[in-house]
């Protein structure tokens, strides 16, 4: 067993009389990639507004490597480490995709008045050293050779990975993907899924919702199936997915591909 990474104990969130998350205990491991999968309202969406700060609990907490981070604002809870990809991708289309990165690193010199002032030397060597590491985060996700291009002009695809490149340049090390295969065409899905695989086998945690069955069975190394704000089942994406409860669920969804 890997080192949890991030946890969460007796989860509980209403809105009026509606428990979207009620009692939730899970646990995430680094180096692991694992798929929250369930009907629509069963408290995935919700349970990443709880881990990110977004949302408040009503009851239970979230812990980051042992830490409790109850109650931080988004911002704070970014620069821990845990990165959040939403499904309406958010980059700067006016901006480069280059831009786009160094924007993402965090705590720069430059944005101080008087280190830009009287440290010019300094902020330009630590300016080229973040454009060395956003051009390797760029080759990460193939996209090392459209730096300059605008990133309002990048596929639908393309933008996703961006957004992923520039929560590692953030310092992400635990990352919340918010269906991240959704409407990205069949040729870059593939792409996708072995930078999440590789991302993961670096030691990061990656924590997925999705309702792609053959992307749960081919990224995932376990499975929590959530129902009515609860764990409805726990393991192996080939033993959750076969469950007949799991199985009906995804036929409620219609057969849904994304």
């Amino acid at each position: 067993m890997g080192e949890v990474a991030l946890e969460c104990r007796g989860l509980r969130k209403s809105f009026g009389g509606v428990h979207a998350v009620d009692g939730l205990d899970l646990s995430f491991e680094s180096g692991t990639v694992t798929a929250l999968v369930g009907p629509n309202g069963a408290g995935k969406t919700t349970l990443f507004h709880l881990i990110c700060g977004a949302l408040r609990c009503d009851n239970g907490d979230v812990l980051y490597r042992g830490r409790r981070i109850n109650g931080l604002p988004p911002w704070a809870t970014a620069r821990l480490g845990i990165g959040r990809l939403f499904q309406d991708v958010r980059v700067f289309g006016s901006l480069t995709v280059l831009e786009n990165l160094l924007v993402g690193f965090p705590d720069q010199e430059g944005e101080a008045p008087l280190v830009a002032l009287l440290g010019r030397g300094r902020v330009s060597r630590r300016e080229a050293d973040h454009k060395v590491k956003a051009l390797q985060w760029l080759g990460l996700v193939g996209l090392a050779d459209r730096s300059s291009a605008l990133a309002g002009s990048l596929s639908f695809g393309q933008q996703k990975l961006l957004a992923i490149a520039r929560l590692l340049a953030g310092g992400a090390d635990v990352l919340l993907l918010d269906e991240p295969t959704a409407g990205v065409h069949p040729t870059l899905v593939d792409r996708l899924l072995t930078v999440i695989r590789r991302l993961a086998g670096e030691g990061r945690t990656v924590i997925l919702i999705e309702h792609n069955t053959s992307v749960v069975l081919g990224v995932a190394d376990w499975v929590y199936f959530l129902d009515e704000g609860q764990v409805a089942s726990f393991g192996l994406p080939a033993e959750v997915l076969a469950d007949p409860s799991v199985r009906a669920a995804f036929a409620g969804l219609g057969g849904r591909r994304q």
